[in-house]
């Protein structure tokens, strides 16, 4: 007997609440449903909104070891249903299951380290320039929090925004991709469980253009964080300014370097662009999608890497043996093939796949460039695929030049043996997280996160710097 499809409902002031019913498919099997959702629509966005207001200061109150148990709580109930969320999230996202494995465990680590940080200090003692005046710098909580996620990440990243919401003091309404519905919904239930207040987390899943749309211009909401493309990012600023002049924090886009120098070692240089270039099948804002290498290494390097590139196998996320998994949806697949195309008219050759398994759908071979130009579309847009171009460069000072004529500025990365050309990378690429023998996709959840550019507004995400967008400073004078 065929098991049923899991359905996933919207989250409204602790109320299950129904919506049209709306299918989610798996990448790798486009025929099969993984999971359905209710699809909220704007009364049911704005509900969300006035529950998490309603609950909000009430929230904020709570003593500290109360939230700091909630959170922990969500964190190890993740952590335990580690394998059960990891096959979903593969099956939802075509993500590997060991990738999705690692995704999930840094979900709920996530939730744990915003537990822990509620024990540290969150104020400041200044002395004060007048007598008899004591002066102290404390933090509110923001107030209301809309959360916008894309579907590349459908757990850590939710977790990432969510938890230093909560742990601060503030209520929030999540928005994921509609890609990526049946783990936000198995996270509300995860959240509920634990106790959390009605209204405190509230869940709408929907279309950007009905519910995103209600959530920007609402007057209710007190910030957006927002993780997604930098057109959209650039709407989501204009709306937030507009209704209400809400605070909101932009992750966008990227279109990350890997500089690749003469004395590099060989095998680490091509180990960090394939990880960094093609795992996740380049689904990630890190990704290393312009490979600058300097023309001493630049044959060899491409030849090693096209070779590792064939060599990977492309197939079904649950199968031990492949080395990437499907692209997330049509629409992205056609994305991709068509800068495949866009490439080749711009005149870079392609050395290693440039196609795609039409008997499979959305399966997609590692694509790699070569005789790329700085000025060509190919290397100055986003892509968010499987594909990445080599660009020759003659020197260090070339290379961080081309590397930092981009409007974005996420994650760059160098390969060299030099601890100079190290340091100077370090020093002058523009760019919000700089990598050295290291892949450019690579975060740890008690660091900060952002870049510069098109890349970046607001605070920065995780770590303690979180704390500066979900918390507000209070300057306190007391006198006597």
């Amino acid at each position: 007997m065929t098991a049923p499809v899991p359905y996933h409902r919207n989250l409204v002031d602790g109320e299950w609440v129904d919506g049209d019913r709306r299918p989610n498919h798996n990448p790798a099997r486009p025929g099969e449903v993984v999971s359905e959702y209710a699809q909220a629509g704007a009364d049911t966005a704005r509900a969300a909104v006035e529950a998490a207001r309603r609950a909000q200061p009430d929230w904020a109150r709570r003593p500290v070891g109360h939230r700091m148990e909630i959170l922990d709580r969500i964190g190890g109930t993740i952590l335990a249903r580690t394998e059960e969320l990891a096959q979903l999230l593969a099956r939802e996202e075509g993500k590997l299951l060991a990738e999705a494995r690692g995704e999930v465990t840094r979900a709920g680590q996530t939730f744990r380290y915003y537990a822990h940080q509620l024990l540290q200090p969150h104020g400041e003692v200044y002395a004060s320039t007048r007598p008899n005046v004591h002066a102290e710098v404390r933090r509110r909580p923001l107030g209301v929090v809309g959360v916008i996620t894309p579907w590349n990440y459908p757990l850590a990243i939710p977790a990432w925004k969510v938890a230093p919401a909560l742990a601060y003091g503030n209520t929030v309404v999540l928005k994921p991709a509609e890609l990526v519905t049946a783990s936000a919904g198995e996270l509300a239930r995860i959240v509920t469980d634990a106790g959390l207040p009605p209204g405190v987390f509230n869940l709408v899943m929907g279309s950007g253009r009905v519910v995103g749309e209600e959530l920007l211009t609402s007057t209710g909401l007190d910030g957006i964080s927002f993780t997604g493309g930098t057109s959209t990012g650039t709407h989501v600023a204009q709306r937030c300014i507009t209704y209400g002049n809400k605070r909101f924090q932009l992750e966008m886009g990227g279109k990350n370097p890997l500089v690749v120098l003469d004395d590099a070692d060989l095998a680490t240089a091509v180990r960090c662009a394939l990880d960094g270039s093609f795992f996740s099948t380049g689904q990630r804002c890190t990704a290393s999608s312009r490979l600058i290498v300097q023309a001493g290494i630049h044959d060899r390097f491409v030849e090693a890497l096209a070779t590792a590139a064939d060599a990977l196998t492309v197939g079904d996320p649950l199968d031990p043996a492949s080395d990437l998994g499907p692209v997330v949806s049509p629409d992205q697949l056609t994305q991709n093939l068509d800068y495949v195309r866009i490439g080749r008219d711009e005149g870079a050759t392609v050395v290693s796949g440039g196609g795609h398994r039409p008997d499979d759908g959305q399966f997609m071979r590692p694509t790699l460039f070569v005789g790329a130009r700085n000025d060509m579309r190919l290397a100055r847009e986003e892509i968010f695929g499987p594909v990445s171009c080599v660009i020759r460069v003659d020197d260090l000072d070339e290379a961080l030049h081309v590397a930092n004529d981009t409007e974005y500025g996420l994650s760059a990365g160098i390969v060299t043996t030099s601890l100079a050309a190290a340091e100077r990378f370090k020093r002058d690429a523009r760019a919000g997280i700089v990598n050295v023998n290291l892949p450019t996709a690579g975060t740890e959840l008690h660091l900060p996160f952002g870049g510069t550019g098109a890349s970046n507004h607001g605070p920065r995400e995780q770590g303690g710097y979180a704390r500066d967008f979900y918390s507000v400073p209070v300057t306190c004078y007391t006198g006597w």
